[in-house]
């Protein structure tokens, strides 16, 4: 039970680099982030009928409906009766929305909370903790400190929200999300960048809404290499289908080439060749021809990293990525961003589901990094050669779950985010895993090589 607190405007650090902040500020910033994933899971739940909610799209993934609730479910564990200290909404229903209990592909039949149930649940939780949330000094404890379980509870919203766009992708029959184009390039964003070698600080301590696993701040070294102004696009990525890539083994690693000659891979994901030899991409029920321009998307490890070897590279390792992403060699310091510290804006990155689908390479100049490499954020998550390891002085916070089970095991890093990514759950810190042989996540990536260090 938490102990009774008061309100106080005790200034405090908001971000890496930036100022100050008042409680009532944060409070401010607290109750916008919740209110926005809210929102987004209220369009990925209500736009579909009850049928769609509880079918089961994809082995792969979870009914959407089961989503739902086990956002709701996180949020009554550590906000209403950890930070708040109230008694349960629905204890019954833990094992049932607990991640670890049950696969993906096994949650359809269980027992869940009908649809209507399941907004009712997450309604009266959230109804809990607004009153939580204005009585709260977001100080004290680690947990409750700048509001952080309130950040990791918004971040695990808007991942499921990402999640469940994803099921979206999966479903069949016609469109039931609808979004605006994003906007066309306005710069060229070609070649690549060469980023001299040194030491840099990766990962961060001071974020106070990071994760535990993007924690410590640490040096690390990479030597000189060079990494590709913008990540592939569809049209390059054609290059490698036409060159018979997916046919020639010694562009493959071993494994690599199992997986793709088992699945019977001929090209990304949601892809699909017409009787005259054009390609069309089918996103969100809508099919159409595929945009050159575009960052290609729905490609595992391995594709990535055969397509690599083919143009005569390699995937960036997830050092290289984050130095790119976020060193400032004017001042040898790094930044939260590409652009500096600032808060994401629809200047500097396709995020958020403003868009569904890549805007095409050269449309978001505003946010390149110093080093001239642009559309690091958003768009799609970008595959990195790294496994997924803890950073040297990993401590797991608040929960195990969230990142030390995976750690060590068959996963890939992947980072920058996509278009379905929320700016809360997106920074120059931010690290994504998944297998090697997952498609149905928002993901490209961009190549590097390495260079003589000068």
């Amino acid at each position: 039970m938490s102990q009774s607190r008061t309100t106080h405007s005790r200034g405090r650090v908001d971000r890496e680099g930036a100022g100050v902040t008042s409680t009532e500020e944060l409070r401010k910033k607290v109750e916008s982030v919740l209110t926005r994933s809210r929102a987004r899971s209220a369009v990925l739940t209500e736009s579909v009928d009850d049928t769609d909610l509880t079918a089961q799209h994809s082995p792969l993934m979870s009914p959407l409906v089961w989503d739902l609730a086990h956002i709701g479910n996180q949020e009554e564990f550590w906000l209403v009766r950890d930070v708040g200290g109230r008694e349960p909404v629905r204890q019954d229903i833990d094992e049932l929305y607990d991640a670890f209990k049950h696969s993906r592909s096994s949650r359809r039949s269980l027992p869940l909370l009908t649809p209507d149930e399941a907004r009712d649940y997450v309604s009266t939780v959230r109804d809990k903790v607004w009153d939580i949330l204005s009585s709260s000094p977001l100080d004290g404890r680690r947990l409750e400190r700048d509001g952080f379980a309130f950040g990791m509870v918004a971040q695990h919203e808007q991942q499921h929200d990402e999640t469940m766009l994803a099921t979206h992708q999966l479903r069949t029959g016609p469109a039931v999300l609808h979004a605006p184009r994003p906007p066309g390039p306005s710069v060229a964003a070609e070649g690549e960048a060469v980023i001299e070698g040194g030491e840099f600080s990766m990962g961060t301590t001071l974020d106070p809404w990071a994760l535990d696993n993007e924690r410590p701040a640490h040096p690390a070294y990479v030597p000189t290499f060079a990494i590709d102004i913008a990540p592939v696009t569809n049209g390059q990525y054609q290059q490698f289908i036409d060159a018979d890539g997916y046919d020639r083994p010694e562009f493959w690693s071993e494994r690599g080439w199992a997986h793709r000659t088992a699945e019977g891979l001929r090209a990304p994901q949601f892809w699909d060749r017409d009787v005259d030899g054009s390609w069309w991409r089918r996103a969100f029920g809508v099919t159409e021809p595929i945009r050159p321009n575009q960052p290609v998307v729905h490609v595992c490890f391995f594709e990535a990293e055969a397509y690599a070897k083919w143009a005569g590279k390699r995937l960036p390792t997830e050092a290289e990525w984050e130095k790119a992403a976020r060193f400032d060699p004017s001042t040898g310091t790094v930044r939260k961003y590409p652009w500096g510290d600032s808060e994401p804006t629809e200047r500097h990155a396709n995020l958020g589901q403003r868009h569904l689908e890549p805007a095409d390479v050269g449309a978001y100049p505003a946010g390149a990094s110093p080093q001239g490499v642009q559309q690091l954020i958003g768009d799609v998550w970008e595959w990195t050669s790294s496994d997924f390891g803890p950073y040297p002085g990993f401590e797991a916070f608040p929960y195990a779950e969230y990142s030390e089970v995976f750690l060590r095991g068959d996963y890939q890093v992947l980072r920058g985010g996509s278009f379905g990514t929320d700016e809360v759950a997106c920074r120059g810190t931010f690290r994504n895993w998944d297998h090697p042989i997952r498609r149905q996540i928002f993901a490209g990536f961009r190549c590097a090589r390495d260079v003589a260090d000068v």
